[in-house]
């Protein structure tokens, strides 16, 4: 299999090329420390992915921000600020979706291929009890549409192609750092392993669907 991890210096995209390249699979990765790939810049996103040659098997985005040069999650609505808001959904929901727009031309016509881009089930909007944390729930509940709307399109002209949102859990990592005590969390190692097992046993009617690391569904 050959694969495109989008985010490959990050605490789950490494561990997701790692582990695809030891069981054998062809894996390109691309970052924003290793490459200069900014997400958010439609420009670059082009020139990054049209110098590369297809098809590829799986694209897997892995991109993402929690805490946005130092802006913590808004605890309530006093929080919010426009910038930041806008930030988030620049990271978050804009940016994997620019990837998937330039991507959808080094994924195959024919046969079973995979886009997948990390998604967290604080965007689930029928999950939400707790409140809380605008920006990114809100830039999570984006990614999903984007990806949900994507995925009804690209049906039409590949047939076999899975696009899917996956919640990783807890993985400890920098992005979660502060906020380990309040869930258990898992190594990134583990969280690849759990996404790989998920992503080898999608189908094309899984396309368009939100799914946890378990592979349950999550509600959107």
């Amino acid at each position: 299999m050959r694969a495109l991890v989008v985010g490959s210096s990050g605490g789950v995209g490494a561990a997701v090329a790692e582990a695809l390249a030891a069981r054998g699979d062809d894996v390109t990765g691309l970052s924003r420390s290793g490459d200069g790939l900014d997400v958010t810049d439609d420009a670059r996103v082009a020139d990054a992915l049209g110098r590369l040659e297809g098809p590829f098997d799986l694209v897997f985005v892995a991109t993402g921000g929690l805490s946005i040069e130092g802006a913590r999650p808004e605890k309530a609505l006093r929080d919010l600020d426009p910038a930041t808001l806008a930030a988030q959904f620049a990271l978050n929901a804009i940016g994997p979706a620019i990837v998937l727009k330039h991507a959808l031309a080094l994924m195959p016509r024919e046969g079973r291929s995979v886009f997948a881009a990390l998604s967290a089930r604080v965007g689930s909007i029928g999950d939400n009890r707790a409140g809380g944390w605008y920006g990114y729930r809100a830039a999570k509940a984006a990614l999903n549409q984007y990806l949900h709307t994507a995925a009804i399109e690209i049906s039409r002209t590949h047939r076999e192609a899975v696009v899917v949102a996956l919640h990783p859990g807890t993985v400890a990592t920098p992005l979660t750092r502060r906020y380990l005590g309040r869930h258990p969390a898992v190594e990134p190692p583990e969280a690849a392993a759990n996404l790989l097992r998920v992503l080898d046993r999608l189908e094309p009617a899984h396309t368009g669907r939100f799914f946890d690391w378990a592979g349950k569904e999550i509600p959107w």
